[in-house]
């Protein structure tokens, strides 16, 4: 007999039977995936995707919808660095979508970073790899857009790691500068400063080693020479410090003294001498009549300088010496001293009493 035709038969029902009970529906999938881990569910996915390269572009195009999953903000760039230029540095790790240097609108000129938006997730996160890029010279930084355009924190231990060099010569590069403290370590951000308007150095740099052993080994030695000029290195948190102290010290020294010295400070136990009040509208009172009785009575009390014994205050003693005997030997016209007023000066403005005019005595 033959058992070949019949056999095939009885495997061919065995495998219709076996696909019937494989086709499940979405709902029985989706009971099934409910209790899984994000660990699994991950784990399952990427072993489909990599045995199926329709489920790995699914995946991709799911992934790739948010633009923030694609868009990469990229700082430290040189003035001179174009849009171009740009991309040209990051279309290694996949197809850009949109790349731009940002330009400040009122000069035209670059303002240090840019942007670059991949077409798939997977080509910014291959770019994220190594943040750090040497771009026109420059090392740049790049991170996701959507964690903010500032410098991220990569740890606490980051201020250990950037260093400040000062007293750099004009003419030193980014690349010199990185060639001499790449043998310290890897540096992970690294340039220059240049100023913004003419683009020449202002002769001194920033660099951040990805380790701490590398920041202490360029430490070691803070005073090195690079291109015959000797620098200065040293942690760039030292150097904030400094400069939050000068300011201190600076507005210390704008402090207006207080016109009152310590040394004439008022008594505060001095007793005040009270103030005549005036009433409103009132006349301006003569002698010590607006004054407190106690104090005017003890002003009036005071011998005048016409009554004071001795002779050099007497009527008789001014007279003998102040006489127009005295004033003879300068002649008639000192002896009486009211000829020496000129003729008229005083005629017909006001009558006179004993030769003084009138408005001197209170003569009317």
């Amino acid at each position: 007999m033959d058992y070949g035709g019949e056999e095939l038969k009885k495997r061919k029902m065995i495998d219709d039977i076996n696909g019937s009970l494989s086709m499940l529906s979405k709902d029985d999938l989706k009971m099934l995936l409910d209790p899984l881990s994000k660990e699994q569910l991950v784990a399952l996915l990427v072993n489909a995707g990599s045995q199926f390269p329709a489920i790995a572009d699914d995946i991709r195009d799911v992934a790739s919808k948010d633009p923030a999953h694609r868009k990469l903000f990229v700082r430290g760039l040189a003035w001179e660095t174009s849009s171009q230029a740009l991309r040209d540095a990051f279309q290694e790790y996949g197809e850009i979508e949109e790349g731009a240097v940002i330009m400040d609108r009122a000069s035209g000129k670059s303002r240090g970073y840019g942007f670059i938006t991949f077409k798939h997730m997977d080509s910014a996160q291959r770019a994220l790899k190594e943040p750090s890029k040497m771009i026109d010279g420059r090392i740049s930084v790049c991170n996701l857009a959507s964690a903010g355009t500032i410098t991220p924190v990569t740890g606490a231990d980051q201020a250990q790691r950037k260093l400040f060099i000062g007293g750099l010569s004009y003419d030193t590069t980014t690349e010199t500068l990185i060639d001499i403290f790449s043998q310290y370590g890897e540096i992970e951000e690294g340039s220059v400063a240049y100023d913004k308007n003419t683009n020449k150095s202002r002769g001194f740099a920033f660099v951040t080693f990805k380790s701490l052993e590398a920041t202490r080994k360029a430490l070691e030695d803070p005073n090195k020479n690079i291109e015959g000029r000797h620098v200065i290195v040293k942690l760039a948190a030292e150097g904030q410090k400094d400069k939050g102290a000068s300011q201190v010290l600076s507005a210390q020294s704008m402090q207006v003294v207080s016109p009152v010295q310590p040394g004439y400070a008022v008594n505060p136990n001095m007793t005040n001498y009270p103030r005549a009040q005036v009433p409103t509208g009132a006349a301006t009172p003569i002698g010590f009549s607006a004054y407190p009785p106690n104090l005017a009575a003890a002003y009036a009390a005071q011998p005048q300088y016409a009554t004071l014994p001795g002779a050099q205050y007497s009527a008789v003693a001014s007279g003998a010496q102040y006489g127009s005997a005295q004033y003879a030997q300068y002649g008639g016209g000192f002896a009486n001293p009211q000829a020496m007023q000129p003729a008229g000066l005083h005629a017909g403005a006001a009558p006179t009493v004993g030769g003084l005019p009138s408005y001197y005595t209170g003569a009317t």
